[in-house]
């Protein structure tokens, strides 16, 4: 199994936008990395993100250039300050490949806890628009497979 974790791309001032939505450099930074990740033929049954308008929009991008079978959906145990714990009892259960579209600290902490076991941030340093791709090796046993960034892509 994959588990592409992917933090929402940038996004307006709350003060500019109050819903949030991502900026034009946040869109294209996102396309940027969908983009790559289907020339390098990434494959994602199913894409989730939290809901918030900008994970929505993120993973909408990721999806126009991905296709995944399943779609994309909001979900739960996503929003920045929910329990890494949540995803992870979700993930031991999960065979197919998928893609989170979350924010900090929560992807941070989810991340550390598959690949160390423990939940804090600091394992992985998360990039707006950019992807982590994690396999699973083994029940409880994570790696990290790649990591892609929009500043990576010319």
């Amino acid at each position: 199994m994959f588990l592409y974790l992917v933090q929402h791309a940038e996004a307006n001032r709350e003060e500019e936008d109050p819903t949030r939505d991502l900026s034009v450099k946040g869109r294209e930074d996102i396309r940027k990395v969908a983009q790559f990740a289907g020339k390098v033929q990434v494959t994602i049954n199913r894409i989730l993100h939290s809901g918030k308008t900008r994970a929505l929009r993120t993973a909408e991008i990721l999806a126009a250039e991905l296709k995944p079978a399943q779609g994309s959906a909001a979900t739960d145990g996503l929003a920045p300050l929910d329990d890494p714990a949540i995803w992870a009892d979700r993930l031991e259960s999960l065979d197919e490949d998928l893609a989170l579209v979350g924010h900090l600290p929560h992807l941070a902490r989810l991340a550390s806890r598959l690949l160390c076991g423990v939940q804090q941030p600091g394992v992985i340093n998360f990039k707006m628009g950019g992807m982590v791709c994690l396999k699973r090796e083994a029940p409880g046993r994570w790696a990290v497979e790649f990591i892609l960034i929009p500043a990576l892509i010319h």
